[in-house]
């Protein structure tokens, strides 16, 4: 009976990856945690700094020393780019069909004949000579999502008062249906109207969306289902965890984005309330896995700003400093990221970095798990620590803990 607790913090990257100067040269120089750390040299993250931040990041700080006692590494990124969805079914253990990557108004034609085919009233907006956006049934939007890589996600936006969560989502799996980039992000909050998402319209280049937060869709009460491309939930170690009956618990946006079977979804952004759910089911429980995204460090990176990125990672390492006493002998705790996002680096977009793995397990201390070559060694662990068949990818380090 023991405990698998994978908390990744959203973005919390640690160095660009060696491909970077290739395939992302807008990421060339992009190190996140690096990077606060300098813009706030008073930052407080104790627990971090115990876990092994600094071993990773390989320098020092008058705040911040390197900690014999940490377990750590790190892991490249096996998903082309740097998304989260891709990024959290990796963790997962699986590798995800690649998606096409393309604007919106590419499609937007044949979406918009799909959906009136299902019986949706549908309408163009947007002038003459710039890219388009859809308007469905006047109350929910389609077009591209602006604040992750641009081509990689389309939006279902919509408003909560005037459709009911379970009518967006149907829309948004209408959207799936002819669309093959990576995700289609189904979205909706309460206290707007058409009105809030259209005035929140911005046009990038091709692109065309609803910019999410000047809309207001995330204050009251935000609903959201990320749907995705190529995704075989059963080849990932969710679902391989529920069909050996061991229990499953995602936090904050892993109960959005990554498929169980397991009733037990917290989803949520506020970091505090989230740690405190995952805390309370801790105490609960004896057994299983324990899934937690911490989002607020990636809407800080989106939004450029250092202090806010700052205070995100403090709140963290407090709360993680509530969990850690918790755990006893056998459980895992690995403190990671899915990519980067860089608030220094001079574009609003994820960053393709290096992930920390920062492993905490009562007793074991000084053990270096080097550079994995994807995140899905996350899941291989995972599924060794259960006594689990394999998910679709990955390698166990569980021996580099227990040697």
């Amino acid at each position: 009976m023991s405990r698998f607790i994978i908390n990744v913090l959203d973005s919390f990257g640690v160095g660009a990856m060696n491909d970077v100067p290739l395939v992302r040269p807008a990421d060339n120089g992009s190190n996140t945690a690096k990077h606060i750390i300098e813009k706030v040299p008073t930052i407080a993250i104790p627990t971090l700094e115990k876990l092994g931040l600094m071993n990773i990041l390989e320098f020092e700080t008058e705040q911040l020393q390197f900690s014999p006692e940490a377990n750590y590494g790190k892991a490249n990124l096996t998903h082309h780019g740097a998304d989260s969805f891709l990024g959290h079914q990796e963790i997962s253990g699986t590798t995800p069909k690649d998606p096409l990557n393309q604007a919106f108004n590419q499609v937007i034609d044949e979406v918009a004949e799909h959906l009136m085919a299902k019986g949706y009233q549908v309408r163009y907006v947007g002038a003459r000579d710039e890219p388009k956006i859809l308007v469905v049934n006047e109350v929910a939007t389609v077009g591209d999502n602006l604040e992750t890589d641009l081509g990689q996600v389309f939006n279902v936006s919509a408003a909560l008062d005037d459709m009911s969560f379970e009518e967006v989502t149907a829309l948004g799996k209408a959207v799936r249906e002819v669309v093959k980039v990576s995700r289609v992000i189904t979205f909706g909050g309460h206290g707007i109207h058409l009105t809030d998402l259209l005035a929140a319209r911005t046009v990038i280049g091709t692109f065309a969306g609803v910019d999410a937060p000047k809309s207001g869709v995330y204050i009251n009460d935000y609903h959201v289902i990320h749907l995705g491309y190529g995704i075989d939930p059963n080849v990932q170690i969710p679902t391989i965890l529920d069909q050996a009956r061991i229990p499953v618990a995602l936090f904050g946006k892993a109960a959005d984005i990554i498929q169980t079977s397991n009733d037990k979804l917290f989803p949520g952004v506020d970091t505090e309330e989230l740690y405190d759910q995952l805390i309370a089911e801790v105490k609960a429980t004896e057994n299983g896995l324990f899934f937690i995204n911490i989002q607020e460090t990636d809407l800080a990176g989106h939004a450029e700003n250092v202090e806010r990125y700052a205070d995100r990672l403090e709140v963290s390492d407090k709360k993680l400093a509530e969990l850690i006493p918790l755990l006893k002998q056998d459980d895992v705790l690995i403190v990671m990221a899915d990519h980067g996002n860089d608030p220094t680096i001079g574009h609003s977009q994820h960053t393709r970095e290096f992930v920390p793995l920062l492993v905490y397990s009562p007793g074991i201390v000084g053990k270096v798990i080097g550079e994995r070559e994807t995140m899905a060694d996350v899941a291989a662990t995972a599924a060794e620590f259960f006594d689990v068949r394999m998910p679709q990818n990955g390698q166990s380090f569980l021996h580099k803990l227990k040697g």
